[in-house]
């Protein structure tokens, strides 16, 4: 398998990159989903990317030469479906791999984290990314698919790795970045292209909800099956919607 190096392409052997595609060490990443080799909402991802290196202290390569080099891997590396992932390190080092990716179309069973977390403003999509990670593989241990992340101000904030979009008394929402909530760019999507509100959403209310989808770059929109055993009802022209309008503005 061959990966990208600070613009290089090389053996992934003979890279800093884990089995997961992430550099040793700190830093940023992006993970982008592709459909026959082409990125989806690369421009976004890439404008996300740099917001997070500025906030960071991190320097990144220019744009140009991250765009060719992703190019030359997906030339590569071609899978009809795959996980672009790209990340940055504090040195200055960055790299790009890009594995097969299995769609996920079954709705995901939700129970809510147990431990209330602390959010300081709108974090970063950065790595190491244990703490995340961990937090999914709990909710997995208790018979979930996913984890509804609340915070210590009583919040209702996102899923362990995704956004969440919640249908509460008719009306379809999504919490604000001040939240604690991650920039996902199918919620940005979502925002800007559906009739969505975005609004502070409160514990007590995880019991209205009726209907909920987990969005993130590589599963568009997954329809939430149940909140801590309690099944919602399915939005599947909904969801169909979302992903039409993903797919007509994503990719480029």
């Amino acid at each position: 398998m061959k990966v990208i190096v600070n613009g290089s392409l090389i053996p992934l052997e003979q890279s800093r990159c884990n089995a997961l595609g992430w550099l040793d060490g700190a830093g940023i990443f992006e993970t982008i989903k592709t459909v026959d080799s082409r990125p989806w909402a690369l421009s976004r991802h890439m404008r996300r990317a740099f917001n997070s290196a500025a906030r960071g202290s991190i320097r990144l390569p220019g744009e140009e030469l991250i765009r060719e080099s992703i190019a030359t891997l997906l030339e590569a590396e071609s899978h009809p479906t795959g996980l672009l992932r790209v990340s940055f390190d504090a040195t200055g080092s960055w790299a790009a791999v890009h594995f097969a990716y299995t769609e996920v179309r079954s709705p995901a069973k939700v129970g809510r984290h147990p431990v209330a977390l602390v959010m300081e403003g709108v974090p970063i999509k950065s790595y190491p990314y244990n703490h995340r990670l961990e937090i999914l593989e709990h909710a997995r241990t208790r018979g979930f698919d996913e984890a509804l992340v609340t915070s210590s101000e009583g919040k209702i904030c996102e899923g362990s790795v995704c956004n969440v979009l919640l249908k509460i008394k008719g009306t379809w929402c999504t919490p604000p970045l001040s939240d604690g909530v991650l920039a996902g760019i199918v919620r940005a999507l979502v925002i800007e292209n559906c009739d969505v509100m975005v609004r502070s959403i409160a514990v007590s209310e995880i019991k209205d909800i009726e209907s909920a989808f987990l969005l993130s770059s590589l599963r568009i929109a997954q329809p939430i099956a149940s909140i801590d055993g309690r099944e919602l009802s399915q939005s599947l022209e909904f969801r169909d919607e979302i992903e039409a309008m993903a797919l007509r503005t994503s990719v480029g």
